[in-house]
């Protein structure tokens, strides 16, 4: 039985998306976080230096579980392995992403955006998804209509996701968490405002927790 990514990320509700286009703010960035109430992070594979961002964190933020966002191809799956993350994620799946999941035991996070993708995620094991781009896809009307036809998945809801929304979301029986890029937005990380970076992650660690 693959991992459960809620066990990995040991209850906690929100999980900051990140884009890091220096590696020199990878531990910065990882530390603030962490040290705000966050412990849990994805770094997305959307720059050149996210993935020795990653290594440097995995390196030198031992508190900071690491996950690695963005992923759509085998090759992304093992390079993000071997740079050190805790589990992976990925905004959609395609078949030949599915089969190197199969032969995996790496925790993931796939992800869904349709009731379809949801049904054939779950006859390949998972119970655990991320519903993406969340708004887009219907948000929380969506995961409300969902809960029964696959009450047994769990989600991570991304994209368009704020702290409007947010406990809303995380008001929802299926729902272990949520992802949001707006607590360390990258032109913030870019101008090292740690401070700002740091007022965002304290205040949405206290989402989900009334």
């Amino acid at each position: 039985m693959r991992d459960q990514i809620s066990s990995i990320c040991k209850g906690v509700k929100v999980i900051p998306v990140v884009v890091i286009d220096d590696v020199e703010d990878a531990v910065p960035l990882a530390r603030c976080l962490v040290d705000n109430g966050l412990p849990v992070v994805e770094v997305t594979l959307r720059t050149d230096a996210a993935l020795d961002a990653i290594k440097a964190i995995a390196k030198e933020v031992k508190d900071c579980i690491i996950g690695v966002g963005s992923i759509g191809s085998p090759e992304q799956l093992n390079a993000a392995i071997e740079a050190g993350g805790h589990f992976g994620v990925s905004p959609g799946t395609s078949p030949k992403l599915l089969r190197a999941l199969e032969k995996s035991d790496w925790p993931f996070l796939p992800g869904s955006g349709s009731l379809s993708e949801m049904m054939g995620l779950r006859e390949a094991g998972f119970t655990e998804l991320k519903l993406f781009p969340a708004e887009i896809v219907g948000g929380v009307g969506m995961l409300k209509s969902v809960a029964g036809p696959v009450s047994d998945i769990s989600f991570c809801p991304t994209g368009g996701v704020k702290p409007e929304n947010a406990e809303e979301y995380l008001g929802l029986g299926n729902v272990f968490a949520i992802g949001g890029t707006w607590i360390a937005p990258l032109q913030d990380v870019k101008d090292k405002k740690w401070d700002v970076i740091a007022a965002r992650a304290k205040a949405a660690s206290t989402l989900g927790q009334g």
